[in-house]
């Protein structure tokens, strides 16, 4: 999930930044010393969920929250002060953090609204609304070109500048496609986790994990990214089989 941080103490927004970056699933688009600048960077980068200080000079975290609409992204509230809880909860946080809050307490934060965005977009995913969620297939635009390319095929993907490359099975030359890894991440199914800011791979295709290194068909080898680290290890926890 993309996510901003917003806090006027410099201190707090950079702890905020470290939190933030501990936690696989969360990648933090920016970080914000004013709710001002935060709707600036909202304008063109949306994002999935806001961690926002509520008492700030110019316009107060509430108010922010509140002028963004029912569109407004989810929101989990920090704050020194206990008694915005209740009202935090009135303009429908997420959660509410209390300052000084430990790198557990965002992560159970962040759980709770990846355990909401999981639940909304297996919604949209549904059958009632039209699109299989067994489809497993996918279209690129490449040059004036569209192609298909068979999910179970993907091998892994790689972020290339502001493009990705798509590798696939039994064939030599990636799929080169103008898109952002994470608007890909959100479209791939279970099977697939991004273990670095570079790489999303198939889980499918592991032969062999050495410490911190993934090798993919017995032949590629990725590294697993610091803020990946948690999310892949819980991952190969569930299958590992074993003393």
């Amino acid at each position: 999930m993309t996510c901003l941080a917003i806090d006027d103490e410099p201190l707090a927004l950079r702890q905020l930044q470290s939190y933030i970056r501990q936690v696989g699933f969360l990648e933090l688009t920016a970080a914000c010393g004013s709710a001002v600048e935060a709707r600036r960077v909202l304008e063109t980068e949306p994002v999935d969920l806001i961690f926002c200080d509520i008492n700030m000079p110019d316009l107060n975290g509430m108010d922010f929250v509140r002028s963004l609409g029912e569109d407004a992204p989810m929101v989990i509230f920090t704050t020194a002060y206990s008694e915005y809880a209740v009202e935090g909860f009135r303009v429908n946080a997420v959660d509410y953090l209390l300052k000084p809050f430990s790198a557990d307490d965002l992560r159970l934060s962040a759980q709770r609204a990846k355990e909401k965005y999981d639940l909304l977009h297996r919604a949209e995913l549904s059958p009632a609304s039209g699109t299989d969620p067994q489809d497993d297939i996918l279209f690129f635009r490449t040059d004036s070109k569209i192609i298909r390319v068979d999910i179970p095929r993907i091998r892994y993907v790689e972020a290339w500048s502001e493009y990705i490359r798509i590798y696939l099975e039994g064939q030599k030359n990636p799929v080169v496609v103008l898109l952002s890894m994470k608007k890909l991440d959100d479209r791939l199914p279970s099977y697939f986790m991004r273990i670095h800011r570079s790489y999303i791979i198939n889980l499918r295709r592991i032969t062999e994990v050495d410490k911190n290194v993934v090798s993919i068909d017995g032949e590629s080898q990725f590294p697993v990214g610091e803020s990946y680290r948690e999310a892949f290890q819980q991952y190969l926890d569930r299958k590992f089989l074993g003393k």
